[in-house]
C-alpha cells in the first residue's frame, strides 16, 4: 500500500491568501498518481485544496488527515504541503486556512511525532512553505535532527528563508514535479527522494533559496517509476558482453551493419548476431555506460577493429547486474 496526502492552501481567512499553492498540489498529485507506463503508483492520493471559504482546510482537519496518513503499516506514506509556513522560538508551523497568527497552525513537531511513531516502512515529508527547513530540528539543539529510521524530509527552504513563488507556482514544486516526471530518474527509471533533492539542489544554484534534505534510512524508496532511458534487458546484457568490469571488448567490421560501398574485399560482411550485440552496445553508449577505445565513435571502432570498454558508471551497473540487483 502506497499512501499520499497532498495539501495545497491558497485561501486564508485572516492572513494573506496565496495564488499558487493549490496549483502546486494538483501538479504533484498528477505526477504521483501513476507511473510513466500508466500503472498505479499511489492509490487514490488524498487531495485537500483550499481555494475559497467553502473549501477551507482548518487546522483540525489538517491534523486529522496527517494523523490518518501515518496510522497504517504502508509501504510508503507521503505528505506534501504547499502553503504558508511560520516560525517562532518554539518551532515551525504549517498554516491552515483558519490561522490568525501563524503559531496557531499545525506544529511541525506534531507532524514529526505522527511520522516518527508511524508503522509505515517509509515516511516522506515534502514541504513547500516558508521556513520549512526547521522541520525535524531539535527544540534544544538546532543542529540536531530528530527523525527516526525510515523518515525522509525534503523542504523548499531553510528555517531562515522564504519559499519563492513565481508564475502561479512555487519554484521548489516546479522542480519537484520535473524530477518526478523523469529528470531525476536513474537508468531504470526510478525516482528517489535523494535524486529529487540532487536535481532541485543543482537547479536552484548557490544563491537562491536552499532546499533542505534530512533522512534516516537504509535504502531509498522509489517515489515514482519514470520512463527508463534504456531497456532493462540491455542493461542486464552488460555482464554478457563484458566478462568483467575492466574487459575491453574487441570489435571488427562484422559488428557494423552499415557499409559505405567503398570497402575492399578484405572487409568481412555484417554478422547478424554481432549486429544485434552492436545495437545494444550503441544503446549503452548513449547513456554513458560504454565508450569506444581509440576511436571517436563506435562505427570507427568497429570498422577499424578497435575495441570498446565500460565507463566508470558502466562498471557500476555491471556490478548491479552481476549481483542481480537490476
Amino acid at each position: 500500500m502506497r499512501k499520499a496526502l497532498i495539501v495545497g492552501i491558497d485561501h486564508y481567512d485572516q492572513i494573506q491568501s496565496l495564488s499558487g499553492a493549490v496549483n502546486d498540489a494538483y501538479s504533484v498529485k498528477a505526477a504521483l498518481d501513476r507511473n510513466a507506463d500508466g500503472t498505479i503508483n499511489f492509490a487514490q492520493p488524498r487531495l485537500m485544496a483550499a481555494t475559497s471559504p467553502g473549501t477551507a482546510v482548518s487546522r483540525t482537519k489538517l491534523r486529522e488527515a496527517v494523523e490518518e496518513l501515518f496510522r497504517d503499516d504502508a509501504e510508503i506514506s507521503l505528505f506534501y504541503f504547499s502553503g504558508h509556513g511560520y516560525i517562532d522560538g518554539a518551532g515551525g508551523y504549517l498554516c491552515a486556512s483558519d490561522c490568525a497568527s501563524g503559531h496557531d497552525g499545525l506544529s511541525l513537531n506534531e507532524v514529526l511525532a505522527f511520522t516518527n511513531n508511524s508503522p509505515a516502512k517509509n515516511k516522506v515529508i515534502i514541504l513547500d512553505s516558508c521556513h520549512s527547513g526547521i522541520a525535524g530540528s531539535s527544540p534544544v539543539a538546532a543542529q540536531v535532527a530528530e527523525i527516526k529510521e525510515g523518515v525522509t524530509l525534503l523542504t523548499a527552504s531553510t528555517a531562515e528563508q522564504y519559499a519563492i513563488e513565481t508564475g502561479g507556482s512555487g519554484v521548489f514544486t516546479n522542480l519537484l514535479v520535473d524530477a518526478l516526471n523523469g529528470t531525476a530518474a536513474n537508468l531504470v527509471g526510478e525516482v528517489t527522494p535523494g535524486s529529487v533533492y540532487a536535481h532541485i539542489d543543482q537547479s536552484l544554484g548557490p544563491w537562491a533559496q536552499r532546499p533542505v534534505f534530512k533522512t534516516n534510512i537504509k535504502k531509498f524508496v522509489s517515489l515514482r517509476k519514470a520512463e527508463a532511458s534504456i531497456e532493462l534487458a540491455d542493461l542486464q546484457k552488460l555482464t554478457v558482453l563484458f566478462s568483467d568490469p575492466t574487459t575491453r571488448l574487441p570489435l571488427d567490421p562484422s559488428y557494423e551493419p552499415e557499409r559505405t560501398g567503398a570497402e575492399d574485399a578484405t572487409v568481412p560482411p555484417p554478422d547478424p548476431a554481432k549486429n544485434a550485440d552492436f545495437a545494444v552496445l550503441q544503446a549503452l553508449v548513449k547513456v554513458n555506460l560504454v565508450r569506444p577505445v581509440g576511436a571517436p565513435h563506435m562505427w570507427h571502432a568497429a570498422m577499424d577493429s578497435k575495441a570498446c570498454e565500460l565507463t566508470v558508471l558502466g562498471q557500476h551497473y555491471w556490478k548491479l547486474a552481476k549481483q542481480g540487483l537490476i
